[in-house]
C-alpha cells in the first residue's frame, strides 16, 4: 500500500486505493480498517434492518449498506446503513451529507467507541438529521435514537427502543425489533 501525504489521506483517496481492505473508512485523515471478523448477529441485523427500512421508505428514499459518506475532505466513514435521497448512479462510491436522512450503525466491540462518540459528533457536524446506534443486550437489539438539534448542531437523544420502534421521522417507521433477530 502506498504511503499517505505528510498531512494524511483525503476522502477522494479511498477511491484510488485498490489494495485497501473492504470496509476501509477515513477518519480525520487516517485510514481505519475493520480487523476483527464481523459476527453473524451484526451481519443479519444490518441486512434485516436495511430491508425493513427500505420496505417502509416512501418513493425517492433508499436504504443502502456498506457505503461511505463524504463528510469533508478528510472524513469518509462507512455507515452500516444509509437512508438517503441520492439519485441512482451506478458509479457512486459515497453519499453527500445533504442526501442522507438517517445513518444507522450496528455496534461491534471494535467499533463501539467510534460509533458512540466520534461518528455521533461527525455526523451531527455534517448536518445529518437522524442517527441510530443499534446495540445488543443479550441477543436482543436496543436502538439508541438521536435527532439533530438545529440551534446547537449536536444530536439530542430522542429515545431508546427495545421490542418495538415507532418513529415519525425521517418518515413513518414501525419496527418489530425482536423479529429482526429471528
Amino acid at each position: 500500500m502506498r504511503l499517505p501525504r505528510a498531512e494524511g489521506w483525503y476522502a477522494d483517496d479511498l477511491d484510488n486505493l485498490p489494495e485497501a481492505p473492504a470496509h476501509t473508512e477515513l477518519i480525520d485523515g487516517v485510514l481505519v480498517f475493520r480487523l476483527v471478523p464481523q459476527t453473524i448477529w451484526h451481519s443479519r441485523m444490518i441486512s434485516e434492518l436495511r430491508e425493513a427500512l427500505a420496505a417502509q421508505a416512501p418513493p425517492g428514499i433508499e436504504a443502502d449498506s456498506g457505503m461511505t459518506i463524504r463528510l469533508d475532505l478528510r472524513n469518509r466513514p462507512e455507515a452500516d446503513i444509509v437512508v438517503n435521497t441520492a439519485p441512482f448512479d451506478p458509479e457512486l462510491t459515497w453519499f453527500a451529507p445533504a442526501d442522507v436522512r438517517l445513518v444507522v450503525e450496528v455496534v461491534l466491540p471494535e467499533s463501539a467507541h467510534r460509533d458512540r462518540t466520534v461518528k455521533l459528533r461527525k455526523y451531527a457536524e455534517a448536518g445529518i438529521p437522524h442517527y441510530w446506534i443499534v446495540d445488543k443486550e443479550g441477543s436482543a437489539p436496543v436502538v439508541h435514537v438521536y435527532a439533530l438539534d438545529g440551534p446547537t448542531g449536536a444530536y439530542a437523544p430522542a429515545g431508546i427502543f427495545r421490542g418495538t420502534l415507532d418513529r415519525p421521522v425521517p418518515f413513518p417507521i414501525a419496527l418489530d425489533l425482536d423479529a429482526l433477530r429471528q
